[in-house]
């Protein structure tokens, strides 16, 4: 279900103070690198991503890929740094 405009306000909010938890490097989106922002979505629900690609449409895309990897809802882009959303079924954290 997508997120709706309300709830990507609160997710924002929620995400400001965060850091980075996982930063794409030089050698781009690896397996290993998709596990870990798999882990991290699994253990906070929401995170924020840093791309390290020089190419806005090459950052572009490997965010598109990362939600459709990880099945993640992207919440906001800005610059290098992307925040992405996925509830955990288990044990949610965030209520929206």
């Amino acid at each position: 279900m997508p997120l709706t405009d309300r709830q990507r306000k609160q997710l924002r909010t929620l995400a400001h103070p965060r850091k980075p938890v996982v930063i794409v490097g030089q050698k781009g989106l690896t397996e290993n690198v998709i596990e870990e922002i798999r882990l991290a979505l699994e253990h906070h629900e929401l995170v924020k991503i840093k791309v390290n690609v020089a190419d806005r449409d090459a950052r572009n895309e490997a965010v598109q890929q990362i939600c459709e990897q990880t099945g993640a809802d992207l919440v906001q882009r800005i610059g290098f740094i992307a925040t992405l959303f996925r509830r955990n079924p288990e044990k949610p954290g965030i209520q929206l």
